[in-house]
């Protein structure tokens, strides 16, 4: 399994870039799964639903599931936020693994750049951005660069540049050694 992530802005249109982009790489014949990180509460389960009942009554997990698909919630209550290697863990095994979001994680990225954002790019700060998909050009910037409606482009970039999960939890630990 390789991992590629993808970091902006809110509003550089990173899940709108994904979507597309999804579609490109399964139709090269690569089986792709995508975590998505965020940074508010969020719920994808709802009041007046048995599994949100079972939720709110104390269970730690909930497991729903059907014939088309199941989904697993996992209430945290006060533990730790996962880590980028610890999701990829949970995941089945795929070819291709894509992080939308964790901009401050170690991992190789390609940065969403929109300039109608107004807010600085990512990537002289960042030493894991390895491209940037944009809808302007950075002269000085020597990385890779390819326009944000180019998915041809992205797609290929996005393939050539993934690492493996075992790479992955090596970054990771190192940072964790260097802090």
């Amino acid at each position: 399994m390789r991992v590629i992530g993808f970091a902006g802005w809110s509003g550089a249109g990173k899940t709108t870039l994904l979507a597309r982009l999804i579609p490109v790489l399964v139709a090269r014949g690569l089986r792709v799964s995508s975590i998505k990180h965020a940074h508010h509460a969020f719920d994808i389960d709802h009041p007046g639903k048995d599994s949100y009942a079972h939720r709110m009554a104390g269970s730690t997990e909930v497991l729903v599931a059907s014939a088309a698909r199941f989904a697993l919630i996992r209430e945290l209550r006060g533990e730790a936020e996962f880590t980028l290697p610890a999701l990829l863990k949970k995941l089945s095994p795929v070819d291709l693994v894509l992080v939308e979001g964790f901009k401050r994680a170690a991992h190789p990225k390609i940065e969403v750049f929109r300039a109608a954002n107004a807010r600085p790019p990512l990537h002289p700060e960042d030493g894991a951005i390895r491209a940037i998909a944009a809808d302007i050009a950075f002269p000085d910037c020597a990385l890779p660069q390819v326009a944000l409606d180019d998915i041809d482009g992205i797609a290929t970039l996005a393939m050539s540049l993934a690492i493996s999960v075992e790479d992955i939890a090596a970054r990771a630990e190192n940072g964790a050694a260097q802090r």
